[in-house]
């Protein structure tokens, strides 16, 4: 039964949202014009959002931690959830008014370039960005692109798809590119946060053998029950290579690592650990990281250093069906949008588990 806030599609001319006007903030909620169906151009649809998803990512953003430039004052934000409650005229797409869809951290590409028709659309030369260089979901109605919009299944509750369309992708693309087979073991640092709890059922689905990285009691037991086979609290151990490899059956590691923690130290630590011909996948972005790896035992043993960035539509597609069918499970707090600075902080300190869902219409 969709609630208040799925069925009624009109369309306001305020909102409220929240956005920043400098980098390192602060962010605050204010209300704003709502675009209006006769000012949408040509592909682009106006969704109401109901759910959004908060991302590390958006922390990033509204601290300046990367080497890139965002738009400000700037609408942050790039999980939504939500209806579609208009369409620009002339638009090349088979989307309707009501159709349930998901805003993703790539809301444009141009589809017509070599990365695009191979399909790395996250490496467009002319990708935009949700919530960093057009203003994303962090408002109750957004402006996005039809051809970037992912259609959410049936079945699937709007605020259990919203964590998806970023942190689900991601890691379930980067899973796809350690070149992992069932059966081999794969480390995941960072695995009791947003994304690497999503990265432990991702990795039970494609039938590999789950060791997690993390620390504090709260983030070892949602591992566990997530099916981890091994846990390392980080804080706990003198050695973490050493007790990486002593995880394994052979003793010589694991087959990958999906580096899901912010923490630069945690990629140098993973070239270390991994075996020969294994995989470190880059995800988490630790603000100006970078990798000290030994050239000799690099070449040597045959370890491979790989980046992932996000994931394309199909690949949005394929997460997501994964979570109809009810074999991925997110956990998440829902919050009202309120409560965003507060979000912020908690995450800037490490102490969530698992994710937080905004509810763009709470009182």
């Amino acid at each position: 039964m969709p609630s208040r806030a799925e069925s009624d599609l009109s369309i306001p001319t305020r909102q409220k949202a929240a956005l920043f006007r400098r980098q390192g903030g602060p962010v605050t909620v204010e209300e704003v014009p709502v675009v209006q169906p006769e000012e949408l151009k040509p592909n682009q649809a106006l969704v109401k959002v109901i759910y959004s998803g908060v991302c590390h990512t958006d922390l990033h953003a509204m601290l300046g931690d990367w080497p890139l430039e965002n738009k400000l004052p700037l609408i942050g934000g790039h999980e939504g959830a939500g209806i579609v409650v208009a369409i620009g005229e002339h638009s090349d797409t088979d989307l309707k008014i009501g159709d349930k869809v998901g805003i993703k951290w790539i809301a444009d590409c141009c589809l017509k370039c070599e990365m695009c028709r191979k399909g790395y659309e996250p490496a467009c030369s002319k990708a935009q960005c949700s919530g960093f260089n057009v203003d994303g979901s962090f408002q109750q109605y957004a402006v996005s692109y039809t051809r970037q919009l992912s259609r959410i299944p049936d079945g699937l509750p709007l605020e259990d798809a919203a964590p998806i369309l970023c942190a689900g992708v991601t890691v379930y693309k980067a899973l796809k590119e350690s070149g992992c087979q069932a059966g081999d073991t794969i480390a995941i640092p960072g695995a009791g946060g947003g994304l690497g709890h999503l990265a432990i059922q991702y990795a039970n689905i494609m039938g590999l053998r789950v060791i997690a990285i993390d620390t504090g009691d709260e983030k070892r037991d949602l591992c566990s029950k997530l099916g981890a086979e091994k846990w390392i609290d980080f804080t706990q151990v003198d050695d973490i290579v050493k007790a990486l490899k002593d995880a394994t059956e052979d003793g010589l590691g694991p087959h990958a690592s999906i580096v899901t923690s912010s923490s630069g130290k945690a990629y140098e630590q993973a070239m270390e650990y991994i075996r020969p011909h294994g995989t470190v996948v880059a995800v988490g972005l630790p603000p100006s990281a970078k990798v000290n790896a030994d050239v000799f035992w690099t070449v040597f043993l045959s370890k491979k250093l790989v980046g992932s960035y996000v994931g394309n539509r199909q690949e949005a597609a394929e997460a997501l069906q994964f979570a109809a069918a009810g074999k991925i499970k997110t956990k998440y707090v829902i919050q009202p949008l309120s409560r965003l600075p507060m979000i912020y902080e908690q995450m800037h300190s490490g102490q969530l588990a698992g994710r937080v869902v905004l509810d763009l219409h709470a009182e």
